[in-house]
């Protein structure tokens, strides 16, 4: 039986990533120990950062998928927080509700919340 997942994100600072995250809502914390690694949460979602010295963004960059309850109200939320790329709400064929974010390491996070008939 599979429990959860929590991907791994490459960043370049590990300090300024989970500056980001908090600032998007999440909870963070740095790893005890002596890797540069990461941890953030929003409820039920788990993240994992891992500083890279070699992280690219336009080559070793991530993508996420993040189910939410309702991508609108996460997006106003972050208007006008979230450094990076925001993008705006759309209705999909697949019948979510969701918007892109593209963060400064690269990682494109996707949002969306089921569409209401």
């Amino acid at each position: 039986m599979f429990e959860r997942v929590a991907p791994i994100i490459p960043v370049g600072d590990l300090d300024v990533a989970l500056e980001r995250y908090r600032r998007l809502g999440f909870t963070v914390r740095a790893y005890g120990g002596a890797e540069r690694y990461g941890f953030v949460d929003r409820d039920d979602v788990s993240l994992y950062l891992t500083e890279w010295a070699d992280h690219d963004p336009a080559h070793t960059a991530a993508s996420v998928y993040l189910y939410v309850s309702d991508a609108d109200a996460v997006h106003d939320e972050w208007a006008g927080i979230a450094e990076g790329r925001l993008g705006a709400p759309r209705d999909t064929p697949w019948g979510l509700r969701e918007f892109t974010y593209v963060d400064p390491d690269g990682t494109l996070h996707r949002l969306g919340s089921p569409l209401t008939r």
